[in-house]
């Protein structure tokens, strides 16, 4: 078995990521990894489920949970086509992630370090090691593209 690198990870959370964008949902995805195994899976479904919570990490680390039997995570690693907000951070914080990685920053409400990063918040009792930007164009693209056929939809309708 070939070993996956991050980027091996991240084309994984963007192939969520279209799931997303298929089901007309902002396309974010994200996968949870132990020991090299991808264990958990989820895109962004907030609309479909009509639940607020339904972000692509939150859905990855519930699958991932319900995978192992556990609500804690240690060991694993999270990688997520977009920046973390504050809800996702704390689900992340809470679930004892070892390691976020993101593509695309999100300069209205991540939380990794573009608008404030909780990671970094020495108060908090748990500190995942943080990576942004991998893939972090192609991430960055998809929502872009998204975004835009959206607002070219509203035009015409």
């Amino acid at each position: 078995m070939m070993q996956m690198n991050d980027e091996d990870y991240m084309r994984a959370a963007m192939e969520q990521a279209r799931q997303a964008g298929a089901c007309e949902e902002v396309p974010v995805g994200a996968i949870v990894v132990l020991n090299g195994e991808i264990v958990g899976r989820g895109f962004n479904q907030p609309i479909g489920r009509h639940d607020p919570t339904a972000h692509a990490e939150i859905m990855a680390l519930r699958d991932a949970g319900a995978r192992l039997g556990n609500y804690r995570l240690p060991g694993c690693e999270l990688f997520v086509t977009l920046e973390p907000c504050a809800m996702c951070s704390g689900a992340i914080m809470h679930a004892r992630i070892a390691r976020v990685v993101y593509g695309a920053r999100d300069p209205k409400t991540g939380v990794a370090g573009s608008v404030l990063d909780l990671f970094a918040e020495t108060r908090l009792n748990h500190h995942a090691m943080i990576e942004g930007g991998v893939l972090g164009e192609d991430c960055g693209r998809m929502l872009s593209s998204f975004f835009a056929a959206r607002r070219a939809k509203t035009l015409v309708a």
